[in-house]
């Protein structure tokens, strides 16, 4: 819009860097009417400016909220990891320490299903004397090379994943949580955290979380190698 060759940008630029224009006109702030973004009514000036001073507000007050609730959930999520850590310690016995871990993980971050396999490394194998447990059954070459592929934990679709079928009930699983597990910069087992709720575990979510659940799993089940 053109106003006798007069811009609107060309107004606007006058008006911000003429602000003696309001004290000499002092009644237009008063009698511009403008629509009120609550509805249809004619405002003025004064109570427009009034209205996006509220808005704003209301939007910092919600981000604020925000701010509050996602420092509750991380101080939640550190309170449990710590509970998970200490009853990982705690598990003194070899033999148990693969369930110990799985039923507490499960029980604390209400993890639908959890499983775990070990095969161990070149340089450290797995215990000949736990070779009878659940966690050292045989698993393919392919597994084991896409869990050392693995940089950080995997999660997505469980699109008929070998690790899938560790789990009890794999045939419920639609979601999964693929961490590989190293101990002195190799891999010698996998994680496998799995939910009937196909967006428990996305693409897109973050693994900070899963990579430090990761680590402790290391630490704690490198003991049951030779």
């Amino acid at each position: 819009m053109t106003l006798q060759g007069i811009t609107e940008d060309e107004i606007a630029n006058y008006l911000v860097h003429t602000p003696a224009f309001f004290e000499r006109n002092a009644n237009l702030l008063s009698s511009i009417q403008l629509t009120s973004p609550h509805g249809q009514r004619a405002v003025s000036l004064q109570e427009r400016q009034m209205e996006m001073l509220r808005d704003k507000i209301r939007g910092l007050e919600k981000r604020i909220m925000e701010m509050i609730r996602h420092s509750q959930d991380n101080e939640a999520i550190a309170d449990r990891l710590q509970r998970w850590v200490r009853t990982v310690l705690l598990a003194h016995d070899n033999a148990t320490l693969p369930d110990v871990m799985l039923g507490s993980l499960r029980a604390l971050f209400l993890i639908p299903q959890a499983g775990v396999r070990l095969w161990g490394t070149e340089a450290h194998p797995l215990r000949a004397d736990l070779s009878t447990l659940a966690c050292a059954q045989a698993i393919s070459d392919d597994a084991r090379s896409f869990a050392a592929s693995l940089n950080q934990p995997y999660c997505g679709l469980n699109a008929g994943f070998e690790a899938g079928k560790w789990l009890d009930d794999s045939a419920s699983i639609t979601s999964v949580a693929l961490i590989p597990l190293h101990h002195e910069g190799a891999c010698f087992g996998m994680l496998v955290l799995g939910s009937p709720d196909a967006t428990r575990y996305s693409a897109d979510m973050g693994v900070d979380f899963l990579t430090q659940v990761g680590d402790v799993a290391s630490a704690a089940l490198a003991r049951l190698l030779t």
